[in-house]
């Protein structure tokens, strides 16, 4: 066949990505044989740039990772030069260098896309949808493309987050195997232009990290805070003057008085005890003596 559907994907980072960003990005760049790479880009430059780039990489899609504090992750989708584009913070990134991802699939072999029955009901995740299927799934009758379909893009919505998998397919039960890598995209904003222009959708559930760790914090530091009011409420307790209870006037029902006894007072000093000696003492000592000169004389 002739290949007509020349989508190319441009996918490269910002610097200060870290070592799981990497291998997630080169992960992305193995599956897609439509994908082609780039040098990060520097922190300074504006986003608009981008389309500059990929207008020299002969690219009509984008995939950039951004990095933020060396810890937060930040997706760019975005359809060049027109828009629009979506972005994403990246959470729970694994890649397909672990243990877990037990499967295996043919280096070039096209996709199948499964998208989740959400997708069709609100017209953001409609628009998301149409972006994942032109950016994920590899062109019919690229030169780089093996013409097998083995393993399966799965794209899943849970808890106002989109879930991606990836398994394969294995040909005797038709069961699925996880290849890896997955993430999970929470929807920052939808933008009508590439890298910008006016908004088209903003996620009301997206919370950044910096108010995530600051609430860790903040419940953090009101635990604390709640110990030490229990210990400053415990030593004051100690230290503060005891209730006097009113005195009961049934107590004395039950006591009974003990007789007084006289004193009697001595004014004669005591006499002193007769000391009693021992009377065998002596035979005893005697004894021992005559048992000395016995044992020397033998």
């Amino acid at each position: 066949g002739k290949w007509k559907n020349k989508e190319r994907v441009l996918i490269f980072s910002s610097r200060g990505i870290n070592f799981r960003t990497r291998h997630l990005m080169q992960d992305l760049r193995t599956l897609m044989p439509h994908s082609k790479a780039d040098t990060k880009m520097d922190r300074k430059d504006q986003l608009f740039v981008i389309n500059e780039v990929c207008e020299m990489k002969n690219c009509n899609k984008c995939i950039f990772f951004e990095a933020k504090k060396k810890q937060d992750l930040y997706m760019w989708l975005s359809n060049i030069p027109q828009g629009p584009s979506a972005k994403f913070l990246v959470q729970n990134v694994h890649t397909l260098a672990e243990l877990k991802m037990t499967g295996n699939c043919l280096r070039g072999s096209r996709p199948l896309l499964s998208f989740d029955p959400a997708f069709d009901k609100e017209p953001h995740y409609a628009l998301l949808k149409e972006l994942f299927i032109q950016i994920f799934s590899t062109p019919q009758y690229h030169p780089k493309s093996q013409p097998f379909v083995d393993h399966v893009f799965t794209f899943t919505i849970t808890d106002e987050r989109i879930w991606f998998r990836n398994y394969q397919i294995i040909e005797e039960d038709a069961s699925l195997v996880e290849i890896g890598p997955r993430f999970v995209l929470n929807l920052i904003k939808i933008f009508q232009g590439s890298f910008g222009g006016p908004t088209l959708y903003e996620n009301p559930h997206y919370q950044s990290p910096n108010m995530h760790r600051r609430l860790v914090r903040l419940s953090v530091a009101a635990k604390f805070r709640e110990k030490q009011q229990v210990k400053e409420a415990q030593k004051i307790k100690k230290t503060g003057s005891k209730v006097l209870i009113k005195e009961d006037p049934t107590e004395v029902v039950f006591e009974t008085p003990t007789e007084e006894k006289p004193v009697e007072i001595q004014l004669v000093k005591p006499e002193s005890k007769p000391i009693v000696k021992d009377k065998k003492k002596p035979r005893k000592i005697q004894r021992k003596k005559q048992k000395k000169l016995f044992g020397t004389e033998a």
